[in-house]
């Protein structure tokens, strides 16, 4: 007997057997996990929200403080000649 013929084999004989029983309950279980799951997915991605305004208000304040865009005074004066 091949690998593909005993596979075929315990196939058939999975179908013709009984079908297990299900929980009455899974449906309202599956509903409930689903819900839950979702609730779960919206609050981290509240979250993630809330965390990029932080940072984006924390650039904004320190941009403000800093003056990144404002060129530092020079430490050394350039030489005076010609006078």
């Amino acid at each position: 007997m091949t690998r593909h013929e005993r596979k075929e084999d315990e196939v058939r004989r999975l179908l013709e057997s009984t079908h297990p029983q299900v929980p009455r309950d899974l449906a309202a279980r599956a509903v409930e996990r689903g819900t839950r799951l979702l609730h779960r997915d919206r609050a981290v991605r509240r979250a993630l929200w809330v965390l990029l305004a932080a940072a984006v208000l924390a650039f904004a304040v320190w941009a403000s403080v800093a003056e990144p865009w404002h060129v530092p005074p020079s430490e050394t004066t350039p030489p005076l000649e010609g006078w």
